[in-house]
């Protein structure tokens, strides 16, 4: 419209600004486009390396790489590649009693564990045994197989005992290798409390099913696996990310690594990974 006003109507720059009520220095603003190329860059990049991951996460990241750029900036780019992660899923309905989900004050104090299934290129089904310290979020450990067993599931625990230290108490739903006496003997052994939901409330255990959802997001249902070999390969390396790389909104943007260091005891004996 100045262009015109000035071209047209023989206007001077500045009536022709006031007449559309502008000012001069929106007029003659020019996008830095070396700067702005930088911050496409970057998008692209981690964009094509982490393609679930929203802004705020990709913003996160990007700071966490040394990135000074401002969020304004980053954001305006960021709807200019449409880069925006759109979940679906159906609209859920308020909960009329909630009742908020305490969050443990030390390490070690609550985990959680649950199941959950896929299925290789051939069809064949597999599941995944997924163990959570609520603390920090970290991911204890993610057992794949074809069948998962009390008896592994034990095995399993004892393993992460062994880095960990044994936990005060574990939630998890009413799953039948989880009620099973194998499972109740080896607690009572080690003076654990086995906290289970009620059943068709899997909210009350709102720490792994927030993971499940980002594990599933991130591996389950972003390759195609070939066999077992290859899902715990890929399973292993996401888990060193999450745990080490990946800042969480709930933590502070801290990854479970550095929020459990922040607030582990100088004197702990408990060695971990």
């Amino acid at each position: 419209m100045v262009d015109y006003l000035q071209s047209e109507h023989c206007l001077s720059q500045r009536s022709a600004c006031k007449t559309v009520n502008i000012s001069r220095s929106s007029y003659r603003y020019e996008p830095d486009s070396e700067r702005d190329r930088l911050v496409i860059e970057a998008l692209q990049q981690l964009a094509e390396r982490e393609p679930t991951y929203g802004f705020g996460l990709m913003f996160d990241t990007l700071r966490r790489e040394g990135k000074p750029w401002n969020h304004k900036r980053v954001y305006r780019l960021y709807k200019m590649l449409k880069l925006n992660f759109r979940r679906k899923g159906k609209k859920r309905l308020p909960n009329r009693y909630p009742q908020p989900l305490v969050v443990p004050e030390t390490f070690n104090q609550s985990w959680s564990m649950d199941f959950m299934s896929d299925a290789l290129m051939t069809g064949r089904r597999f599941r995944t045994f997924n163990v959570l310290d609520d603390f920090n979020r970290q991911v204890l450990a993610i057992e794949i197989d074809l069948n998962l067993p009390a008896p592994r599931v034990i095995r399993v625990l004892d393993r992460i005992v062994v880095e960990h230290g044994y936990p005060e108490k574990i939630r998890l739903d009413n799953g039948p290798e989880f009620v099973s006496i194998a499972l109740a003997d080896w607690a009572e052994e080690h003076g654990v409390l086995l906290d289970f939901i009620e059943p068709g409330k899997p909210t009350q255990n709102s720490f792994i099913e927030r993971f499940n959802r980002t594990y599933r997001t991130e591996v389950l249902d972003l390759y195609l696996f070939s066999s077992l070999h290859e899902v715990k390969e890929i399973t292993d390396r996401w888990m060193i990310k999450y745990n080490e790389n990946r800042p969480h909104q709930s933590l502070g943007k801290l990854t479970p690594v550095e929020y459990r260091l922040k607030h582990e005891p100088e004197n702990s004996s408990i060695g971990w990974h």
